[in-house]
């Protein structure tokens, strides 16, 4: 199996009831209701196809059919096989935030996956911004990003190192507690293309070097708006990890290997089409 990288566009999905009643059925049951409970529908369209993108890149990638196989969480909420025996066999994670969820896995490689959408904070200005997130970057990270150029470049700067935080503890399994500046990532490429990956940012933890035989962080953008990053935690030392950029799937790409583990439910269409979108949140994305 080559590495995985899968992203689809939530906010672009405008589900019908056929696509809605199939991507409901084809999850579990608790995760059905967890997902029911969202005051907005963007929460859940990206918490449904989040769970979706899990079934899809297991069941193709252990060949076990999308309804045989169930998904717990670790104490600290990472998504897991139920199935002790198979757990070790494929590590995979997911995020969303902005348009995009994210699908990253690999096989025997424990990995953490990040992405965030470049935007401007809300009613604050971005050195306000900056000033209230002071304590959860280094001082090293924010030279790096104060020496990005304009005021929206370095906007963009700082989600990329952020992403590049989360995806650490993300792989990590740590979750909340984690002291962000115990993790400082040292940047080479400034600039990274629609596509590209790079990996040649590299890791200090503790203040000493994190080699690339032990972590490898892939960084890209899917637009002009989003930064992503894949961490990469080496369980030996030769291990050849490919940079392999995000590829975008269709709902209809995503489900067509689904098998129902549920019985259709139209009710949870209604309740789906009676939330409101979106939350009405102040501020505009940035063009770096």
């Amino acid at each position: 199996m080559t590495s995985i990288r899968w992203a689809f566009n939530a906010r672009a999905w405008k589900p019908t009831q056929v696509e809605w009643l199939l991507a409901s059925q084809s999850i579990q049951r608790e995760e059905k209701e967890r997902i029911g409970q969202f005051y907005f529908q963007r929460d859940a369209k990206t918490s449904i196809i989040g769970r979706c993108l899990l079934r899809k890149v297991i069941s193709e990638s252990l060949d076990i059919p999308w309804n045989t196989f169930s998904l717990s969480r670790t104490d600290k909420g990472k998504p897991i096989l139920s199935d002790a025996t198979l757990a070790d066999s494929l590590h995979f994670n997911v995020a969303h935030q902005g348009d995009f969820v994210l699908l990253a896995a690999e096989r025997h490689v424990p990995c953490g996956v990040d992405v965030m959408e470049v935007r401007t904070p809300g009613s604050r200005s971005i050195p306000d911004f900056f000033d209230l997130m002071k304590r959860k970057l280094t001082a090293n990270e924010w030279r790096t990003i104060r020496s990005a150029g304009s005021e929206p470049q370095q906007l963009a700067m700082f989600y990329r190192h952020w992403c590049l935080k989360e995806s650490y503890i993300k792989a990590i399994g740590i979750g909340l507690g984690f002291e962000l500046t115990r993790i400082d990532f040292h940047v080479n490429t400034t600039r990274i293309a629609v596509g590209e990956v790079v990996s040649d940012t590299v890791l200090y933890l503790d203040g000493k070097l994190v080699t690339p035989n032990q972590w490898i962080f892939q960084e890209t953008r899917i637009d002009e708006n989003h930064h992503a990053a894949v961490g990469l935690q080496k369980t030996t030392e030769d291990q050849q990890i490919v940079e392999t950029p995000f590829r975008t799937r269709t709902f209809q790409e995503l489900m067509e290997s689904a098998q129902p583990l549920l019985s259709p439910d139209m009710e949870y269409w209604e309740k789906f089409t009676a939330k409101q979108s979106a939350p009405n949140v102040p501020g505009n994305k940035v063009s770096s």
